[in-house]
């Protein structure tokens, strides 16, 4: 097969397109059945679980076990990155990353309270696979789309991925609806399997197209992980010498935090939070509040971008992480079915904006490099150390109070706090980004 030109239709398409394989994960696990299964399981009525000898409140568990996979990943992305770069091959390493997490959800299958420890490990894996295939999978925007097409194209991967696990989620929501007791929760875990096997399935065009990696690679050897460290020594040293990127990072760290914990814990907290009527209930009015989330999301992600050409990437960033702190404190005095859909509106409007904003504002302040993986490892090291703080700050909070609303409003500081440094983000090379 030729190789694609940077820049090309079908080449950029193909790296989107790995969006709509792979975001049927956060969609249908992080967000949507899983919350469901996981909170018919261990309700609120008795939400504690016996764990490792320990007792947790069901919610502070998912929040910890959560936190401590993506210390996984903050651990090991950035070896397993530099490692991609020096030995030009990163595309294995995001096969590998993406089978481990389908076959996991797939294992979930399996999920149930008297089999909960093989549960907790898939859903383990499970997160180490998403978030582990997405360090190379973000490391091929500059690889693969020039500086002017990556907002655009940032915007249409989170696009293409909403739109597709949409698609998934009504599937099993027609499964799933007008069905009671152990028959609803067998739907649930179908709908476990089915995101694994799309995950696999919709992922081998993206494969299919992608490069291997850099053409001018040495082969791997015996000091292969060495130099992967050297590689991000290397990195680490220039971030420092680049007073913009260094900011903006610092930034995206705090920010993110907070973005990224509310994503994760959105549906639990409508499941435990919210006065719902009856068990049917709750099961739609959640899973049309994800549906409301992903499909305002599309919206929001496409006027960011055209907001950050018109405004500039830095002040539109600004703008949505005040909408995010409004948010958080709205959140807390959320009880009510309609109270919690208008919520997921607005969630939606800043979500996507956020996260492919975000994205396309780092690759676009990046120098010009061929080591992309191991630049874009700091990203999510950044990304994911937010998220282990983020989650068990969250959890902690939880356990403690008996109250997820308490450790929502909490995230505010976060937001407020990255707006802040935003701001001292410089402005130079306007030509680039403001």
């Amino acid at each position: 097969m030729a190789t694609l030109t940077k820049g090309s239709k079908k080449l950029t398409n193909a790296w989107a397109f790995y969006d709509w394989a792979n975001s049927v994960y956060p969609l249908v696990i992080s967000s949507s059945i899983f919350p469901l299964y996981y909170g018919f399981l261990f309700p609120k009525e008795n939400p504690n679980i016996l764990f490792l000898g320990y007792e947790f409140k069901s919610t502070a568990l998912i929040s910890f076990v959560t936190a401590f996979a993506f210390l996984c990943v903050a651990f090991i992305s950035p070896i397993l990155s530099g490692i991609a770069d020096f030995a030009g091959n990163k595309k294995r390493f995001m096969q590998f990353f993406c089978y481990l997490g389908a076959l996991s959800c797939i294992g979930m299958y399996w999920f149930t309270e008297e089999n909960i420890y093989f549960g907790i490990v898939c859903f383990f894996f499970g997160l180490i696979g998403f978030w582990g295939s997405l360090v190379f999978y973000n490391s091929y925007l500059p690889d693969i789309a020039h500086k002017e097409q990556q907002d655009s194209l940032s915007a249409k991967g989170y696009s293409m991925g909403y739109i597709g696990s949409v698609i998934l989620l009504v599937i099993n929501l027609i499964m799933i609806l007008g069905k009671e007791g152990e028959e609803a929760l067998q739907a649930m875990r179908m709908a476990f399997a089915m995101t694994g096997v799309w995950w696999i399935l919709f992922a081998q065009y993206a494969f299919w197209h992608l490069p291997k990696g850099n053409k001018n690679a040495d082969k791997i050897t015996k000091d292969v992980v060495l130099n992967g460290f050297r590689e991000l020594k290397k990195v680490q040293s220039q971030l420092y010498q680049n007073l913009r990127l260094y900011r903006y990072l610092v930034a995206f760290f705090v920010y993110s935090m907070a973005v990224q914990t509310v994503m994760l814990v959105a549906t639990y907290f409508g499941e435990q939070e919210i006065n719902w009527s009856t068990d049917s209930e709750k099961t739609t009015g959640l899973i049309i509040s994800i549906l409301v989330i992903q499909l305002v999301a599309v919206l929001g992600a496409t006027l960011t971008s055209k907001a950050s050409e018109k405004f500039g990437n830095i002040t539109t960033l600004i703008v949505v992480n005040a909408i995010w702190a409004i948010i958080c404190v709205f959140a807390y005095f959320v009880t009510e079915p309609i109270h919690f859909y208008v919520t997921a509106g607005f969630v939606g409007l800043v979500m996507g904006g956020i996260q492919a904003l975000s994205r396309s504002t780092y690759s676009k302040f990046l120098p010009k490099t061929d080591d992309t993986a191991s630049y874009f490892s700091f990203y999510d090291v950044a990304e994911k150390i937010g998220i282990v703080i983020g989650m068990i700050i969250y959890g902690t909070i939880d356990q403690i109070t008996g109250s997820m609303r308490n450790a929502i409003v909490f995230l505010m500081v976060f937001f407020v706090a990255g707006l802040l440094l935003l701001l001292r983000v410089p402005k130079n090379t306007a030509s680039e980004v403001e």
